[in-house]
């Protein structure tokens, strides 16, 4: 029988050691030990399964990988850094100046993926274009060229907590012979599985709800293992590398995941360390009942806001007025995550002194924690972007972002009252 999802997030990828621990050890080691001189040669051409060096390959990282990579519904994953990292490598690994060199995405981002979009990767020579409106299909249809590499948005995106439509951009994906990569942070694989919807590969900030605690920053790449890189588009996956004694990423079950390691990887080296690995392992052995209890959590906060007169608007998918609301009970029928967003009236000014006047909120920039945290993302994580670029985005200058946390709901709402109570006044002096 095939173990559940909370099974899995226990039990998935464990080794056991030679020890007999049964918490996964952490190998805080920068190279590992060869029995041979041929078994050295061995792993360096790929022959062998083993560890070398942490920068490619780590014990526990491994465990994590694997662990992420099942309750994914993928065939490998490749732990680095961090969420952005994870972002780059998954882009990277499929651009080649002569043949691939431009990407599609969705204008519902984070901060800092937008900006990696907008302005980074302009420097390495790669163009993206960004749909104007990532509900209509069309609009991912007309920015694919003939160097698109692949198609990108964010399964719930941050901050505007849009769903995005997986089944039908992967399918304008596939018809157009590119892969689709999701990020699937805000949802995680307990509430949406994107490579089940037809997503070829998946990203994470495993800093955000995997770790949960906001101790560890890291992020995950995750292979579907369904995309068919043989067409010609790509030939990086199907020509010999030499680095490698002539291996051919193609050959191998986990194509994507394995070039990412043996190439970015390797060459730049964004690893993740193991002890960040094994905080962010701690902290999966419990997401599904971080989840539930965010989730719970964060609708009682969204229909508590969308009937507070000084709350324009809410934006959170499981509300019944949300554009996304029966996507979201589609991909996402156990809730749309806990992070959501909301303007107040008052614009800017009052965005920002709702902020300050909360107390039990942590302002920070972050989303996952078990704590809540609130931010203004207007003057932080979306700071750097022209008035047009966060239009686009959908951030507007009184818009305040919650990411719901596990205490308890009468705290977080009497919190979030006391505050709107306290720029009542500020509003009120202002019309």
């Amino acid at each position: 029988m095939t173990p559940h999802f909370e099974t899995d997030q226990l039990h998935a990828g464990s080794a056991t050691t030679a020890h007999g621990a049964r918490a996964q050890p952490i190998f805080q080691t920068a190279s590992f030990e060869f029995e041979s001189t041929e078994q050295a040669a061995q792993l360096f051409e790929q022959k062998a399964n083993g560890h070398v060096y942490s920068r490619i390959s780590n014990p526990t990282n491994d465990e994590l990988e694997q662990r992420i990579a099942i309750l994914e519904g993928g065939v490998g994953a490749v732990a680095v850094s961090s969420g952005l990292a994870a972002v780059f490598y998954a882009v990277m690994n499929i651009i080649d100046s002569r043949h691939t060199n431009h990407i599609v995405t969705s204008p519902k981002l984070f901060g800092g993926t937008y900006t990696l979009f907008s302005r980074t990767l302009k420097q390495f020579g790669i163009e993206v274009s960004f749909v104007d409106d990532p509900d209509d299909m069309d609009s991912w249809r007309r920015e694919v060229r003939p160097q698109s590499a692949a198609l990108f948005g964010e399964g719930i995106s941050n901050p505007g907590g849009e769903i995005l439509n997986i089944p039908e951009v992967a399918e304008v994906a596939h018809r157009s012979g590119i892969p689709l990569i999701v990020d699937n942070t805000a949802a995680t694989p307990y509430l949406c599985r994107p490579i089940d919807w037809g997503a070829d590969v998946v990203v994470h900030s495993a800093t955000k709800f995997l770790g949960g605690h906001g101790t560890s920053v890291g992020g995950i790449i995750v292979d579907g293992g369904t995309f068919d890189w043989t067409t010609g588009r790509f030939p990086a996956f199907t020509v010999p590398d030499e680095g490698y004694a002539g291996l051919r990423y193609v050959d191998r079950p986990d194509p994507f995941a394995t070039k990412i390691r043996l190439n970015l990887l390797r060459d730049i080296g964004a690893c993740l360390a193991p002890l960040n690995s094994f905080l962010i392992g701690v902290g999966i052995e419990t997401l599904s009942l971080r989840m539930e209890r965010h989730v719970t959590n964060a609708l009682a906060v969204a229909e508590f806001l969308d009937s507070h007169p000084l709350v324009e608007c809410v934006n959170y998918a499981s509300l019944p007025s949300s554009l996304w609301n029966s996507l979201a009970a589609k991909l996402c029928p156990l809730g749309p995550g806990s992070v959501l967003s909301f303007e107040v009236k008052g614009g800017r000014t009052t965005g920002q002194a709702l902020v300050d006047s909360l107390s039990l909120y942590s302002h920070l920039a972050n989303i996952g924690d078990v704590r809540s945290l609130a931010l203004h993302p207007a003057s932080t994580t979306h700071g750097q972007l022209s008035a047009s670029q966060l239009a686009a985005s959908g951030v507007t200058p009184g818009l305040v972002r919650l990411s719901v946390g596990i205490e308890n709901i009468a705290d977080i709402i009497d919190d979030l009252d006391s505050a709107l109570s306290a720029v009542e006044g500020l509003f009120e002096e202002h019309t």
